[in-house]
């Protein structure tokens, strides 16, 4: 058995990406200053994970500001009337996130939108018709060159193609299944990108699998990942869940062809269900997920191991 996390705090033991952030809004400090804290916070957190024995610790889980917005501008998800200020990157990424009133222009930012079941708020990300969506730098992957630098391997962390297409808004005449050809292109350079660079696991967060699923979302997730599973090569991809359990789409989660499968068994109620029932595929590794990182109190640990026993019993 191994432990894996799915994402760390971001904010700073003394709030310093806050602080940091914070300045350099004022331009109290500079770019340069602010991606020197956030690598300074990147290295004591994976050093703090190394140290407490974490054997899949997640890169590209850190934000700036957050984590949708983040894959919006991964995927050139940049509506016009950013683009058309002509700010650089930091500053674009900050006027989609806070928008913008300065001699380049005004703009509003994006909507935010409660994050699932949580007290956090997204920003919603935007689709314009003469959008093409395409993976716009290897930027999802400083986090794991900076942490192997240190001698820590880490699992990069994305945000899953369904999810994003469930939360965006399109605000055209077309609807999200209109970019499903260009999001497959986009994700299937990431598992390139991956492959390329030495990536031993990719975890793929899928959050909206938890909700009430139609039959077109289910055939949707399908087809995204039968075509992008075909072509992830030696990288190995975890499918993570979170916030419930997926018994709208469990059989076919199963039966795609995953290296890991990351279920809830705290908030999911069914999961433990689900597992026992059907069971789980031998070929594959089950992400467990047994402390909840909602909770401000201390783990019970006698609870947890119950659950790990409980679990183990049901895959064998």
């Amino acid at each position: 058995m191994d432990y894996s996390i799915i994402g760390f705090p971001r904010i700073g033991i003394h709030r310093e990406l806050k602080f940091a952030t914070e300045a350099y809004f004022r331009s109290e400090i500079d770019a340069d200053e602010l991606k020197r804290v956030v690598s300074q916070q990147r290295m004591e957190q994976w050093t703090r994970q190394r140290d407490a024995g974490a054997g899949f610790i997640p890169s590209n889980d850190f934000s700036l500001y957050d984590g949708m917005l983040d894959t919006a501008y991964m995927l050139n998800a940049i509506p016009r009337r950013y683009a058309d200020l002509r700010l650089s990157d930091i500053d674009t990424y900050f006027a989609m996130a806070r928008g913008y009133q300065g001699a380049q222009g005004d703009v509003k930012a994006f909507t935010m939108k409660k994050w699932f079941n949580t007290n956090y708020h997204y920003m919603v990300p935007e689709l314009d018709d003469d959008m093409e969506l395409k993976l716009r730098s290897d930027a999802f992957l400083d986090g794991f060159h900076q942490a192997r630098s240190l001698g820590i391997q880490t699992k990069p962390v994305v945000a899953g193609p369904f999810t994003f297409l469930k939360l965006a808004r399109c605000t055209g005449n077309k609807s999200a299944t209109d970019f499903v050809d260009d999001i497959l292109f986009a994700y299937a350079d990431i598992l390139k990108r991956c492959g390329e660079n030495g990536v031993e696991w990719l975890q793929v967060d899928e959050p909206y699998l938890v909700m009430d699923l139609t039959m077109g979302d289910v055939a949707l997730f399908r087809k995204l990942y039968q075509t992008l599973l075909e072509q992830k090569g030696t990288v190995k991809v975890l499918l993570q869940t979170y916030f419930g359990d997926v018994r709208d789409c469990y059989r076919q989660l199963c039966e795609l062809p995953f290296d890991g499968i990351g279920l809830d068994f705290v908030e999911g109620k069914q999961t433990a269900a689900l597992v026992a029932a059907n069971g789980f595929p031998k070929d594959k590794i089950l992400f467990a997920g047994l402390v909840n990182g909602k909770n401000i109190w201390r783990t019970n640990y006698k609870d947890v191991l119950e659950r790990i026993a409980g679990s183990k019993s049901c895959c064998d």
